[in-house]
């Protein structure tokens, strides 16, 4: 089998780059994937997959060797970029380098895992187990991890093991889940004029000592726990003679412990509290909502890293390293079930419009994730 998938990854090399294009040609921001749902879904039903469907959440599922009651392997990739841009993002080739907004994130990911699902459509094992195959909606930011939360709410009960193909590394796998919460805080005050009303409470700077508060805490530590905190983005005010009415920000924390990410909620509550008993009117509407790891069975849970870390050694000569991350993972690892994320492809300035991808190493990544696929 190594021979043929070596063969096979060279051989779609060229189709895979295609569909890469494609793909890019197409804008599609969180909870705007309609067009590149309907391009893979077709793909899909044009290389003889069955029963594909797209869902309510934007998903493109689909079955293969699909079981009634039988456990399910998941395979996601998903189709949304970071860029908000609903106007086609721009394209560009040289040397050996594809250069386009989400190129690596996660579009290359995404044309890998769907050439791997024909071969291993056309090739299943003798023994093979049931598998859905997801190019998921809304992984990046205000998403919320939708497509993946429904897949696990529909199918979750079933699943037995859990795989995002979503980096542009190849030798970096994601074993602990980042959970985050996100809000948007909005102050208001009476404002006025800024000299006959001078004196009013300005809403820009109460926001401003709300901040320097948010910001004294010293984050909460549990064994080699991280959390981190931060205020993305401001805005308020009428004017440059005007005392503001109205100022709100952006402000998430995140942590790879749950404990962490309780004492981060509770210190923000409190804040929060304070300032509306000192009279100040606020408002908070939670954006955005990521769980950590759950409790997983470790014995399982070191079987499928295992896996992943003999296929990355067997085919890029690298074991590599596991990571805590927030990615489609983390709803299957809240919920106990083993799961992992890794790249297919090599890249780099993600989230940014220089984002590149190395054209070359879209075989390596597709002979990894084939050998992953079959490897027992």
């Amino acid at each position: 089998m190594k021979e043929k998938i070596a063969a096979y990854a060279s051989a779609v090399q060229g189709e895979t780059e295609q569909i890469i294009r494609d793909i890019c040609a197409i804008p599609a921001p969180s909870h705007h994937e309609e067009r590149r749902a309907e391009f893979c879904k077709q793909w899909f039903l044009n290389n003889g997959f069955s029963g594909v469907e797209i869902d309510e959440a934007l998903n493109v599922v689909v079955p293969v060797n699909m079981k009634d009651g039988e456990p399910i392997t998941v395979i996601m990739a998903h189709t949304d970029t970071v860029f908000p841009d609903m106007e086609q993002l721009p394209f560009s080739e040289k040397d050996g380098f594809m250069y386009s907004p989400g190129v690596t994130d996660d579009t290359a990911n995404l044309a890998v895992m769907m050439v791997g699902a024909r071969f291993f459509k056309e090739n299943l094992p003798a023994d093979a187990g049931s598998y859905l195959f997801v190019a998921n909606s809304c992984e990046e930011g205000l998403g919320n991890l939708k497509g993946s939360r429904k897949i696990m709410e529909k199918y979750g009960a079933y699943v037995k093991e859990f795989v995002s193909l979503d980096s542009s590394s190849m030798n970096r796998i994601v074993t602990l889940a980042v959970g985050s919460h996100r809000y948007k805080v909005t102050v208001r005050t009476e404002g006025g004029h800024s000299f006959s009303s001078f004196g009013n409470r300005n809403a820009i700077h109460v926001l401003s000592n709300m901040i320097n508060v948010l910001y004294s805490i010293k984050v909460p530590v549990e064994g080699k726990s991280k959390t981190t905190y931060n205020v993305g983005l401001i805005s308020g005010g009428t004017s440059v003679n005007t005392i503001a009415q109205e100022a709100e920000m952006m402000y998430e924390y995140r942590s790879d412990n749950r404990i962490c990410l309780a004492k981060m909620e509770n210190f923000f509550n409190q804040v929060i509290e304070t300032f509306r008993a000192g009279g100040i009117d606020v408002t908070v509407e939670k954006i955005g909502d990521r769980p950590c790891s759950g409790e997983i069975d470790e014995a399982k849970y070191d079987l499928l890293k295992q896996r992943i870390h003999a296929s990355m050694q067997e085919t890029l000569g690298d074991a590599g390293f596991e990571v805590s991350s927030s990615t489609d993972c983390n709803v299957p690892l809240s919920m106990g079930i083993p799961a992992i994320c890794f790249g297919v492809c090599r890249g780099g300035k993600a989230h940014t419009r220089e984002e590149f991808l190395e054209t070359a190493s879209l075989s390596d990544g597709c002979r990894l994730f084939l050998d992953f696929l079959y490897r027992k």
